[in-house]
């Protein structure tokens, strides 16, 4: 026989449902719509901000600027290797023999035209000045002296005159007269004369006493220190070592360029404004927009080499004197002088203020740029100035662009 089934303890249910039963007695009913309300209100609120960002971003379609010697406009014909040279550089000296008692540049240090670098010894030289000042103070109380004589003489004269003429005097004590005059006179411009030398000679000793400091010839960095207080130093070589012929060398960076010594056999692939790129030893990952700046007119008989001179696009504070520099020709370049050939589609360019311009999209937003181009290449413009390779410019977008305002690029 089958067992009576177990009835389930329905009160024990209950109870449980009632212990979970959220009491709602003393809440009013407009509490409890509250949070409701509030939860609709933020998405209102969110929804019209996302639709105020979406009409303040403009979709755009760009495209990327390309480097015409990367799109296949040019290639390497001929390389070569250099140092690193600066066309104005002076190893700075003195005018004339003395002992250095300060220095007062360090290597590294930046200096301006005509800063003192150092100084000389002018003990002697203050002491001459000061004898020579002194004769020159003694030559004009001399010529005082005689100019105060004469002025006597010539009363003393015009006075025996008249008496002469009255038949006072005799014609003895004129002509005696006269010849003081004359003497004096004579004597006055030997002194003028003494005077002047001695003018000349305190003027050789104050240009000594100049000499004595020495000066920077141009602005530059000092990249050297070849003299301390206590030595000698000289414009010309002499004492054997232990006279300096410099203080210190200075050299302008602004005139850094490159020397390559070409093989004579390749000179015909260079031509001057020739489009090159150079990498430094120490960064050799660094590529560095360079051109011909000159082919020297001679070649050296030993080495079967021509010197070409390349010039930097732009300075950069890692290029020093005497790096080593590996260099590329290229086939093609701008021979105008305005800077590498950039590639951007047709559609980039605007007409704006009656000149050429480009929108690119940077960290997101938009940005205006005046370009210089100089023609066309396929459905390319060639562009010289304004952009710079692996920029994204703006090819499809709104008539009416503004400045700063926040792009989405579509694809």
């Amino acid at each position: 026989m089958f067992p009576w089934p177990v009835q389930p303890d329905m009160s024990r249910d209950q109870n449980t449902l009632a212990e979970l039963r959220i009491d709602r007695a003393g809440v009013e009913p407009g509490a409890r719509r509250w949070p409701w309300v509030a939860a609709v209100a933020l998405l209102l609120v969110g929804g019209a901000g996302y639709a105020y960002v979406r009409r303040q971003t403009v979709p755009v379609r760009t495209q990327v600027v390309r480097d015409g010697a990367s799109a296949g406009s040019s290639r390497t014909v001929l390389n070569a290797s250099g140092y690193v040279v600066a066309r104005r550089q002076a190893t700075v000296s003195s005018k004339i023999t003395g002992k250095v008692v300060e220095v007062l540049i360090e290597e590294g240090m930046k200096v301006e035209g005509d800063q003192v670098l150092a100084r000389l010894d002018d003990t002697n030289i203050k002491a001459s000045m000061q004898l020579a000042e002194a004769e020159l103070a003694a030559a004009r109380a001399a010529r005082g002296e005689t100019r105060a004589r004469l002025d006597e003489a010539e009363k003393e004269w015009q006075r025996v005159s008249t008496l002469t003429t009255n038949k006072i005097a005799s014609f003895s004590d004129r002509d005696k007269a006269e010849a003081e005059v004359k003497s004096l006179k004579a004597r006055l411009e030997l002194q003028e004369v003494q005077v002047a030398v001695a003018e000349k000679q305190l003027a050789v000793w104050k240009q000594q006493l100049e000499d004595t400091i020495i000066r920077a010839p141009f602005t530059g960095i000092a990249v050297s220190k070849n003299a301390q207080p206590g030595e000698m130093i000289s414009p010309i070589s002499a004492g054997g070592g232990f006279t300096r012929t410099g203080i210190g060398t200075v050299v302008d960076m602004s005139s850094l360029e490159i020397e390559v010594d070409v093989n004579e056999s390749f000179i015909n692939r260079v031509r001057p404004r020739q489009a090159v790129e150079a990498a430094l030893d120490a960064y050799p990952d660094w590529t560095i927009p360079c051109k011909v700046i000159a082919i020297i007119p001679t070649a050296d008989r030993q080495k079967a080499t021509v010197k070409v001179r390349v010039g930097f696009d732009q300075l950069d504070p890692r290029i020093l004197p005497d790096m080593g520099v590996k260099v590329a020709f290229l086939s093609t370049g701008d021979t105008s002088g305005t800077g590498r050939e950039l590639l951007v589609p047709k559609a980039a360019l605007r007409k704006e203020e009656g000149r050429d311009a480009a929108w690119v999209v940077k960290n997101e937003r938009l940005e205006r740029r005046l370009i210089t181009s100089s023609g066309t290449r396929g459905s390319d413009t060639i562009v010289t100035s304004g952009l710079s390779a692996g920029e994204r410019v703006v090819v499809e977008g709104p008539a009416k662009l503004t400045e700063g305002t926040r792009a989405r690029e579509q694809k």
